[in-house]
């Protein structure tokens, strides 16, 4: 296990015991707009399956943030499911975590990470990432159901 504490006194840590997973369902699930309508299974497999990061606040170690790296551990990652809880947002916890499993990876030795957003680019940008320079090298097979973001609910005919 991983973890590394701010000087605000917020933990991060690796361990899978300590995400409160009813709680990043809930945000995934009702809040974040990729993964609107998620279940709590299908949440629970997905955290399973990657390296996941939990950010918690001093005082009474309350879950406010988290992501998880899908990563073979060796040379590549792709970092998703960064969420800063609402009440948590403003005071660059976003930005720390995204830098800090950027530094965990490196140091696993994975010299690429990918990762996909429609809105927070800035966060991104200012640890480093920056927007795919030969885009048409990569391809993608994607089988998710077109969403309505306003509603979270599948559209008809897809």
């Amino acid at each position: 296990m991983f973890s590394l504490t701010r000087a605000d006194g917020h933990l991060l840590s690796t361990d899978p015991a300590r995400l409160e997973l009813e709680r990043v369902h809930r945000w995934l699930s009702t809040d974040a707009y990729w993964a609107l309508g998620r279940d709590r299974e299908t949440v629970a497999r997905a955290f399973a399956g990657s390296l996941p990061f939990g950010v918690y606040r001093p005082g009474d170690g309350r879950q406010v943030a988290v992501a998880r790296a899908v990563t073979d551990g060796a040379t590549f990652a792709w970092l998703c499911d960064v969420y800063v809880d609402r009440s948590a947002r403003g005071n660059g916890l976003g930005g720390w975590l995204a830098g800090t499993v950027r530094d965990h990876l490196a140091e696993l030795g994975v010299r690429r990470i990918l990762l996909a957003t429609n809105d927070a680019h800035e966060v991104y940008a200012r640890v480093g990432f920056t927007p795919l320079d030969t885009p048409e090298r990569w391809m993608q097979l994607d089988r998710r159901p077109a969403v309505t973001p306003v509603t979270g609910k599948e559209q008809e005919g897809s």
